[in-house]
């Protein structure tokens, strides 16, 4: 009878083997459950990120005020009836090196009437006339 028994358990145990450790387990199903949900965390950030994405192509199909608002931001764009104007910061402006030092002087170009940071090539709007 005892020997019928550890017969019957070692026949349980060995069915119970591949429900822990192979291919169809718990510990496989954990894993790839875990995969799921780390899968769903990516699609929904890409979902938002498509959706913004949408909405700036509606923006750029629909008018001009987005198209308008890139140039300005991304290309340094002006208007042609508008007047460029930088402000520098506060910071006092760095003397050129005396040639007596061994440096070299700067050489500032002569003004050209155009606006500063405006691309080469485009005039500046000419001043209104009183």
């Amino acid at each position: 009878m005892r020997l019928l028994t550890l017969a019957l358990v070692g026949v349980l145990l060995v069915l119970q083997i591949p429900l822990w450790v192979g291919k169809g387990s718990w510990l496989r199903v954990w894993q790839v459950d875990r995969q799921v949900e780390e899968q769903r965390d990516t699609n929904a950030r890409l979902a938002l990120r498509n959706a913004a994405l949408d909405a700036e192509v509606r923006d750029l199909k629909s008018g001009y005020a987005a198209i308008e608002e890139r140039a300005r931001s991304e290309l340094g764009m002006i208007r042609h009836d508008e007047v460029f104007i930088q402000v520098l910061s506060g910071a006092a402006p760095v003397p050129a090196p005396r040639a007596a030092e061994g440096g070299r002087g700067v050489i500032t170009p002569p003004p050209t009437g155009r606006s500063p940071g405006r691309e080469a090539g485009r005039a500046a709007p000419a001043a209104p006339q009183p």
